[in-house]
């Protein structure tokens, strides 16, 4: 007879905060990673690898879903996933970790938006509240000199349009998901975007060298393949079984957080007052919407790898 595993809310709670933390590491790590390794490579050995990884895993869950019905969906979520860890990964290595984790974390001002779009879903005064802080918050992280004028690089662009592509795969994610197994949609995106990111990486990119095999460039693969998305998945997972929707989509913020707070002390970025305000003003935009939106949509969020998020990283 298999024993269940039973979880406590403050177990729950602490595994939800190493997800943020390791979702929050993994910025600076990727910065590392690609001083040698490329963008799309180090997204498609990632996204394989991890693919590969469900597969064995959770096939049960899988193969059932295998058939027609998941094409559609499965390039729709895939796509855009592709979309979002491109734009993220190529706009990482312009700009500052700390940086990049909160521009990348606007999705969760944008998703009521793209909901209007798709599904047709309102946003509410606080949703507007929370895009105008996050507007005004970006515009103040790309203040350049003080408060005599301000410049959005390409890097910050290329940020923001992850955020944005993937605020439409979060709404995807959470329509195909009550029909479809989450793990399957899940498997159908890391291969679709793992594919999408080998063919790119295979035609505008240099091949892979003798120098990915440094450690210390290893060791930030394993970190990022294994610790910021096969751990966090898990403990994602079981964090959110226990925890209430508005506390857990709260604690996961927090992701931001640690993403400038391993930056500044790992990775040496210097943030000024302008970038602080900014900062600031993002993380209360997104404690807005989140808090708004923890008991709709957090109980249908897709487990994310990363980042990264957009794993994220």
């Amino acid at each position: 007879m298999t024993r269940k595993i039973t979880l406590s809310p403050a177990l729950g709670k602490m595994m939800l905060l190493g997800c943020a933390m390791l979702w929050g590491g993994s910025y600076p790590i990727a910065k590392v990673a690609m001083s040698v390794v490329t963008p799309q490579w180090l997204m498609c050995f990632r996204l394989l690898a991890a693919s590969a990884i469900m597969l064995i895993l959770f096939r049960k869950q899988i193969m059932p879903y295998l058939n027609r019905s998941i094409i559609l969906p499965g390039l729709l979520v895939g796509l855009t996933y592709w979309g979002t860890m491109v734009s993220q990964t190529v706009g990482l290595t312009m700009i500052e970790p700390g940086r990049s984790a909160f521009l990348t974390a606007a999705y969760c001002v944008i998703v009521p938006f793209t909901s209007w779009i798709l599904l047709k879903q309102r946003p509410t005064p606080r949703n507007l509240l929370s895009a105008v802080l996050c507007l005004i918050g970006v515009g103040f992280v790309s203040l350049s000199s003080g408060l005599g004028g301000f410049s959005i690089g390409t890097g910050d662009l290329l940020t923001l349009t992850c955020a944005l592509v993937f605020s439409f795969n979060l709404v995807w994610l959470g329509k195909f998901g009550q029909t479809i197994h989450p793990v399957a949609l899940t498997f159908a995106q890391f291969m679709v975007a793992g594919v999408c990111c080998l063919i790119g990486a295979a035609l505008t990119e240099p091949a892979p060298t003798a120098a990915w095999l440094r450690p210390s460039i290893l060791a930030c693969l394993v970190y990022l393949f294994f610790g910021a998305t096969m751990m966090a998945q898990i403990m994602q997972n079981f964090g959110l079984k226990v925890t209430p929707p508005s506390q857990a989509s709260l604690i996961m913020c927090l992701e931001t957080v640690f993403g400038l707070l391993f930056s500044v002390a790992f990775y040496g970025e210097r943030v000024s007052g302008a970038s602080g305000v900014g900062f600031a003003l993002i993380f209360l935009a997104i404690l807005g919407s989140q808090i708004r939106l923890s008991g709709r949509m957090l109980e249908r969020r897709p487990r994310r790898p990363r980042a990264g998020g957009p794993d994220h990283q």
